[in-house]
């Protein structure tokens, strides 16, 4: 596939269409968020990986993630192990460390939870995160499950801190395989627990020593819709390299921009830091790499073997946040304080 036809199919994927979903959900709460943020302290406007409520010793982060039915169906095992991770990621993500998680489940019979829970509580078990109550039904026709977090961070990485200049880094861990015939590359479950989280503690040490301040976990909309939701909440534009992108052998890369890592992450960091913040992902051995430069063009273009392509235009389209609340998203945006 050249550019232009990588471009057509992101457009057209099931992740850019959940994502996109959003910026309907945010126009149906309307004027209902912004004010809500304010009175909680809130550090970040909706459309980061968490909310981020200002403390007296940092930032209390709350987040959820819900896995959809046929995942549920197909794999329940994976599909409880993947709601847990998911959630830490989203912690770690915006610089924190997980406190504990919460479910909401719904099932034919208990024996319809069995597989599910049991993969909820080996992630818990592989990522140190505790399960501390729920919600569960047991009487419902069919499948359903949701799982909250809760963090602390004591300085943030938001997708509201990347800028014109900044570099912007890919780190993924190539160690692992497709969940066939899913787009989940998982590179968890057979990891050791200390590795796993060993490898999540680079990102809130790279907030607290200041090498980073801008970072997004890559999520059902790959790569480059997380790259997406990144630039638009920050409204900065960005030329990324196709070529450059970290990629597994063997797998065609209009697949794997559609893939939802199991740790994987954008990073959008000062020019000066690239090659320190590059090096520390690399002594993990998770490969990251340098995929482009952000601008203030509030475009994205993708290049790639000599061909460019526009991927999106914020000017004209929204992605996750819908114009009519552009306004009111960067005046929260540039109100409220982040530690960088």
């Amino acid at each position: 596939m050249n550019v232009a036809q990588i471009v057509q199919s992101l457009r057209a994927s099931r992740g850019f269409g959940h994502k996109t979903d959003i910026a309907g959900v945010l126009s149906s709460l309307g004027n209902a968020l912004p004010g809500g943020m304010r009175d909680l302290g809130q550090a970040v406007a909706v459309g980061d990986d968490c909310a981020a409520i200002a403390d007296h010793d940092g930032y209390l982060l709350f987040a959820i993630e819900g896995m959809v039915r046929d995942f549920i169906d197909a794999r329940p095992w994976f599909a409880g192990y993947s709601a847990v991770m998911v959630n830490v990621s989203d912690i770690y993500a915006m610089g924190g460390r997980p406190l504990a998680v919460v479910d909401a489940i719904w099932s034919d019979g208990v024996g319809q939870a069995a597989e599910v829970l049991k993969g909820m509580a080996a992630a818990c078990a592989a990522y140190g995160v505790p399960i501390v109550g729920g919600h569960s039904n047991a009487r419902s026709d069919h499948a359903q499950l949701a799982v909250a977090i809760v963090g602390r961070a004591r300085r943030l990485l938001s997708s509201f801190a990347a800028r014109p200049g900044d570099r912007l880094l890919m780190a993924v861990d190539l160690r692992g395989a497709f969940a066939e015939p899913y787009p989940y590359w998982n590179a968890s479950t057979e990891a050791p627990p200390a590795r796993l989280r060993a490898d999540l503690e680079l990102l809130p040490a790279l907030a607290e020593d200041g090498l980073c301040a801008a970072a997004k976990d890559i999520s059902m909309a790959g790569a480059l819709g997380t790259a997406l939701m990144l630039l638009e909440c920050s409204g900065v534009g960005a030329r990324i390299d196709l070529d450059r992108i970290p990629a597994p052998a063997g797998v065609p890369m209009a697949r794997w921009l559609t893939a939802f890592p199991s740790y994987g992450f954008l990073l959008a960091v000062r020019e000066e830091d690239a090659e320190r913040v590059t090096a520390r992902f690399g002594a993990r051995d998770i490969a990251c790499a340098d995929i482009g430069v952000l601008d203030d063009s509030r475009q994205v273009l993708l290049s790639g073997a000599g061909e460019t392509a526009l991927l999106w235009d914020f000017a004209h389209d929204a992605f996750i946040v819908p114009q009519a609340q552009r306004a009111a998203h960067d005046a929260i945006h540039h109100a409220t304080h982040i530690d960088a």
